[in-house]
């Protein structure tokens, strides 16, 4: 019974032996081996073979592509603007023992070193640069992170700008500001239709005036040359103008008898004697 016992501990001590010994590494995979506590080697994807109880795997890393999610965060601009950014991170561990010995948790310090970056490049930019500048922005954050990160056997595949925005106070003022610039627009355009109007209703009181004074000159004129063909036509000298007032009071009349509040009107019977009266004729 005794025996028994010893060769199931035996068989047990050995099949653990061997499972220590003898590992297999998956595909996408690095394993960092420690020999008493302290760095070995890096074992590939395969079949590898290590000292048991002397050798131990310490670290397991991935050798895929890893995408770092970079939380958004509030960034001043250089014409201290707040806006909201956030991007993503695409890297690749080349050099597992690097990675785990280099830094104390790669996945957290370069997050933490793409959001500095990321404060350091846009607070050099005014707010429309920073809005409309993606692609600049992805370069430079790129660069200032790659050397970096390569000191911890990391290759920075890519960085991508996932959404940079106004905070909700800059929006609120943005479209404050947007709306009262639509309404100045409106103001100036308004402004500058009436004066516009104004203008041209001056222009149209002037050239009304200039054409009334020269209608009047015409008939000056008209009526001058009248006198003088009825003159011309008739040796007396008063009788031209009484023929001239006398038909313009008979003109004056008849408009008179034709208005709505026309009344009875008494023409004299003496009309030519009138006249001689109003011209200080006398007799």
């Amino acid at each position: 019974m005794g025996g028994l016992i010893v060769v199931i501990i035996f068989a047990i001590l050995a099949i653990t032996t061997i499972s220590m010994g003898v590992r297999l590494v998956p595909q996408g995979s690095k394993w960092v081996v420690q020999r008493l506590g302290k760095y070995h080697k890096t074992l590939s994807p395969g079949l590898n073979i290590l000292i048991p109880y002397i050798d131990n795997v310490a670290y397991k890393v991935t050798t895929k592509d890893q995408v770092l999610d970079i939380q958004s965060q509030e960034v001043i601009t250089m014409d201290n603007a707040v806006i909201l950014a956030n991007a993503v991170a695409f890297i690749n561990v080349i050099s597992p023992e690097k990675a785990v010995y280099g830094v104390e948790s790669y996945h957290l310090a370069i997050q933490n070193l793409v959001q500095t970056s990321l404060r350091s490049i846009i607070g050099e930019m005014a707010l429309d640069s920073a809005l409309s500048s993606r692609d600049s922005i992805k370069a430079k954050l790129k660069e200032a992170i790659s050397d970096d990160i390569s000191d911890w056997g990391i290759t920075l595949k890519t960085v991508e700008i996932q959404d940079i925005k106004p905070s909700q106070t800059m929006q609120k003022a943005m479209e404050e500001q947007a709306a009262a610039e639509r309404e100045r627009r409106a103001t100036v355009t308004r402004s500058g239709g009436e004066k516009e109007a104004a203008i041209l209703e001056a222009e149209g009181r002037l050239e009304a005036s200039r054409r009334d004074a020269q209608a009047q000159v015409v008939l000056a004129e008209a009526t001058q040359t009248a006198i003088t063909k009825v003159t011309e036509a008739i040796t007396d000298q008063e009788l031209p103008a009484m023929y001239l007032l006398g038909e313009k009071y008979i003109n004056s009349i008849q408009d008179m008898a034709n208005s709505s509040n026309a009344k009875t009107v008494l023409l004299p019977a003496d009309l030519p004697s009138a006249l001689r009266g109003i011209l200080g004729g006398g007799k």
